[in-house]
């Protein structure tokens, strides 16, 4: 009997660097179906539900001003602290849960790949994507907040920038698709990289101006601060829809630049570790 008796033939990808879109395409029911169990499962069985999407970004921003803006006294480029740290809050929230999902696919999933074959990039591209649901929640309670200082006379002067949300909510995508299939395989093999990225994620908002705003810094900080690729995404968030913050071209397309990159060693990385991750895993 030959492959040709066959009507599906799976075999290892030829190439490293290989997307096989129709594949994906071709298992788009299973796509959904990840994106349904992430939406559905994280909040099972719990009192309030989907309520913690608000809950949880809610009290953050509490803690932020009572920590940050009361005790530490850290400006928030002259806006209201509820309003600057939501911003903040909503695209650094986004980024780390993809980010930390991601990067546990093979463990987290080592059951069902062990069993049944489907393109394995479907499990990271459906975290990315139903991490939007929540995303998008937390953004319509940075709207109302909005609103209401709009309405309360506070100054604030959204501008055309407000256009580029969509390529950054692209971007914050692929970074955290990027970094999450090289932890999750480099996690294979060696657990206790897993500790070691959870404590840099947690270091890695502080490095990112979340709580605190990039103008304050001096320009040689700045130029340091902007090779995080997350930094240039934030600033761009709170320009184009407060009008505050550090906006560049030139910091955007390095951003957009260091996620091309990272998805291709990502993929490269993934693509080779895939072949063999039940035997290490």
């Amino acid at each position: 009997m030959n492959f040709k008796d066959y009507n599906t033939v799976i075999k290892p990808k030829d190439k490293l660097l290989q997307i096989d879109f129709k594949e994906i395409w071709q298992y788009r029911d299973l796509y959904s179906m990840f994106v349904k169990r992430d939406i559905i499962t994280q909040y099972k069985q719990t009192v309030l539900g989907p309520v913690w999407f608000f809950i949880q970004p809610a009290i953050t921003t509490i803690m932020y001003m009572i920590v940050f803006g009361g005790i530490a006294n850290i400006p928030t480029d002259g806006l209201p602290e509820p309003m600057f740290y939501l911003a903040g809050i909503v695209c650094w929230q986004y980024f780390s849960d993809c980010l930390n999902k991601t990067s546990s696919t093979f463990t987290a999933n080592q059951g069902i790949f062990g069993k049944v074959y489907f393109p394995r990039l479907i499990v990271p591209l459906a975290t990315v994507s139903s991490n939007l649901v929540r995303m998008g929640i937390q953004f319509l309670l940075f709207i109302a907040v909005y609103i209401f200082y709009v309405l309360s006379g506070v100054p604030v002067a959204p501008n055309i920038y407000i256009l580029l949300l969509p390529l950054l909510v692209l971007m914050l995508a692929g970074l955290s698709l990027g970094f999450g299939i090289i932890i999750s395989s480099m996690t294979t093999k060696y657990r206790d990289m897993t500790i070691l990225f959870s404590f840099i994620v947690q270091l890695w908002m502080y490095a990112t101006p979340i709580i605190y705003p990039l103008s304050t810094m001096s320009p040689k900080k700045q130029a340091f601060m902007i090779l995080n690729p997350v930094t240039s995404i934030v600033e761009t968030f709170k320009f184009g829809t407060m009008g505050v913050g550090t906006f560049s071209w030139g910091a955007l397309a390095y951003s957009f630049g260091f996620m091309i990159v990272l998805l291709v060693i990502g993929i490269v990385v993934f693509n080779k570790v895939q072949r063999s991750f039940m035997d290490t895993v």
